[in-house]
């Protein structure tokens, strides 16, 4: 099965970790971040991956050269992104390398189980966001749904619409495509995923799935402590 991963971005939230070093490979308990996401991909067997680099790429290229020594099942296909253009413009990178099949978008600032990444239905003609619960949902991308129905996302919103927030892994057909090409560009000058997504809603074509287990956010420098404390009680870091 195949995944686009999203990993070109700079991480600036993350100085000055990535003064020189890009997001994906700043260190986990002695591994960088982007270890645990192919070894979760790999276990939920998602065996084909497309990765988006950019900034600092020829670092990441090493590392995946290294990685495919430990891994050598899994298939990795290095995407250029030159200009950072947004999440939607990333995926529009990916659409030689993902072709007519269905395929998951995977933000690599997150980490989930590769038991909820295997709960995802890739054969159907739904588009699905991960979604998960969270104390603070005014921080995030809210999901507004009935049932397992996708309505519309709010970003960040000032008005409390629940709690299931975007965990930044979706689930597509190749018909995102042709919608990213049509949504035009947002109000901060990027062609976003998530406008494609509202777009698949309002058909009724998007559906969430909610997370049963952990969803791990690489924000901030301060996240580190608390993922590597995570990962160290499952024994998996």
């Amino acid at each position: 099965m195949k995944a686009v991963l999203l990993a070109a971005g700079k991480g600036t939230r993350l100085l000055p970790l990535t003064i020189d070093t890009p997001k994906v490979l700043v260190e986990v308990n002695g591994k960088p971040f982007l270890w645990y996401v192919l070894e979760h991909l790999w276990l939920a067997g998602f065996d084909d991956i497309g990765l988006v680099v950019g900034y600092k790429k020829e670092k990441v290229a090493a590392f995946v050269k290294e990685y495919l020594v430990h891994q050598g099942g899994m298939k990795i296909t290095l995407i250029h992104q030159d200009e950072q253009l947004g999440t939607g413009h990333a995926v529009l990178c990916a659409k030689v390398f993902v072709g007519q099949e269905n395929f998951i978008v995977y933000s690599t600032d997150n980490l989930i189980s590769e038991e909820d990444l295997r709960a995802l239905p890739m054969d159907d003609e739904f588009m699905y966001v991960m979604a998960m619960q969270v104390q603070f949902p005014e921080r995030y991308g809210v999901l507004v749904h009935e049932g397992d129905r996708l309505k519309e996302i709010k970003e960040k919103p000032k008005e409390y619409y629940g709690n299931w927030v975007n965990a930044g892994i979706y689930k597509f057909t190749p018909q995102i495509f042709s919608l990213l090409e049509k949504v035009g560009v947002s109000s901060r000058g990027e062609i976003e995923v998530t406008d494609a997504v509202t777009m698949l809603a309002k058909q009724g074509k998007a559906r969430i799935l909610k997370l049963k287990e952990y969803w791990l956010d690489l924000g901030k420098k301060d996240d580190i402590p608390h993922i590597e404390a995570f990962l160290q009680r499952r024994g998996g870091g």
